[in-house]
């Protein structure tokens, strides 16, 4: 894989030198925009042009629109590897830094497919899109930036107890530049900047079950505890931030453990994983020129603007957390999903599913199914755990399977994936994946 990015890298360097303006196409979540910032940075480093688009999936009216555009160089970040058929016949030359499960069909010369999947590496865990940008980029002494992978690893969950496959070089390579340090903490969020009460609730990865996405029951506990709730983490005398570590330690003993911090960074952007949320609510509320502003470094009212993001995306999920303990999920065989057509909650349903298991809000022996209604289509996330994963599940094959007989789309990884169907397919397209996801568990 390395090689292959090597070769990538020769080609983006060539445009480079000739001046060319680089078109720049990645996804909208947190893990694409780190995966723009990393390429766009290192463009920008090396004196290079280039022209930004985020979008939400790769659709053929996108690839469409770009087949009349006159560049020499495209580079789809986070996304593509599905798409080589209609990549295949786009003029230019073309770099894909993606994760996500590739089909089969092989890409012509003018492509340089940089994909874990066909080295035989998990892209769900081992490296994110953000990770496949960096190694086009690394050969160009740029080490510096490994830490914004890091970034996109945190945004697609890959962070579990530590950092595995390419992400463990990766991560070698930030502590390398010195942009990065690790550090053993209490791994809340918002610990300078949230009441205490709130950044137990507002903790999603790892979460603390019972307390995420419930302010009251975190509050009803650190009353029990007898601190105050309503000072941040960081305010606290050493004795007291004892006591809440070991009480919370009792919850989850995950809660303790290496922080990744960048200490050169301004202290909203400063840990990893904050870095990667508020670049999250901004690719939520579909502010993209305002992630790429903070990931090339152009902060002030940018990043002012994206904390209050932030701050509403917060709000709207535990909002969503409430929606999910009190109506729970409907149970098939073999899946259970959830269901909206509420305009704030169509546009969490992936972490609602996702945090709803892992938090125990949901119960975690079937794969979520978040359904929102858009107009006449539904765009499903599906969120599975890794020992379900372990028993058989691939959601990505799922999703993308059931989704065809319907005339949508749908791929992804084994334990999160995605797909977009026709509304009146909607209970058809759960019968078939519930059977599908059945089929593998008892294969």
């Amino acid at each position: 894989m390395l090689n292959r990015a090597g070769e990538a890298c020769d080609v983006l360097k060539k445009h480079i030198e000739k001046d060319n303006i680089i078109r720049l196409i990645s996804h909208n979540d947190a893990d694409g925009l780190s995966a723009a910032g990393v390429i766009a940075n290192a463009i920008k480093e090396e004196g290079g042009q280039f022209h930004t688009t985020i979008v939400p999936r790769l659709k053929k009216d996108v690839i469409r629109s770009l087949s009349h555009e006159k560049y020499e160089l495209y580079v789809f970040c986070d996304m593509g590897s599905a798409c080589i058929k209609p990549l295949n016949s786009l003029k230019g030359d073309i770099i894909v830094a993606d994760h996500h499960q590739p089909s089969k069909t092989v890409a012509k010369e003018h492509i340089s497919h940089v994909n874990p999947h066909l080295f035989g590496i998990d892209g769900s865990r081992d490296i994110s899109g953000a990770g496949s940008s960096y190694l086009v980029v690394r050969n160009m002494d740029k080490k510096h930036l490994a830490y914004m992978a890091l970034v996109g690893a945190f945004g697609d969950m890959q962070y579990s107890n530590g950092f595995n496959g390419v992400n463990q070089l990766i991560l070698n390579d930030a502590l390398e530049s010195k942009t990065l340090d690790v550090h053993e903490g209490l791994k809340i969020v918002s610990k300078a900047t949230e009441p205490l009460y709130k950044s137990m609730a507002y903790t999603l990865n790892p979460p603390l079950p019972g307390y995420t996405g419930n302010l009251e029951a975190s509050q009803e506990l650190l009353e029990r505890m007898g601190v105050s709730y309503g000072i941040p983490f960081a305010e606290f005398e050493e004795e007291e931030k004892d006591v809440i570590k070991r009480e919370l330690e009792k919850i989850n003993p995950e809660i303790f453990g290496n922080v990744y911090s960048l200490p050169h960074e301004v202290p909203a952007l400063r840990d990893l994983e904050e870095y990667s949320a508020i670049l999250d609510a901004c690719g939520k509320n579909k502010e993209y020129g305002l992630a790429l502003s903070i990931v090339l470094g152009e902060r002030d009212k940018s990043l002012e603007k994206a904390l209050e993001l932030q701050k509403t995306y917060r709000n709207e999920l535990m909002k969503g957390f409430e929606w999910i303990a009190r109506e729970g999920a409907v149970q098939l065989n073999s899946i259970q999903y959830l269901y909206s057509e509420d305009k704030v909650l169509k546009s969490i349903m992936g972490t609602l599913a996702g945090v709803g298991m892992s938090a125990k809000i949901l119960s975690d022996d079937k794969p979520v199914i978040g359904l929102s209604r858009l107009h006449k289509d539904i765009k499903v996330s599906g969120r599975a755990t890794r020992p379900l994963v372990e028993l058989g599940v691939d959601l990505g094959k799922a999703l993308s399977d059931a989704s065809v007989n319907f005339g949508g789309q749908g791929g992804g990884h084994d334990i999160a994936a995605g797909a977009m169907i026709p509304y009146e397919a909607k209970d058809k397209f759960l019968h078939l994946v519930d059977e599908i996801i059945e089929e593998q568990m008892n294969s």
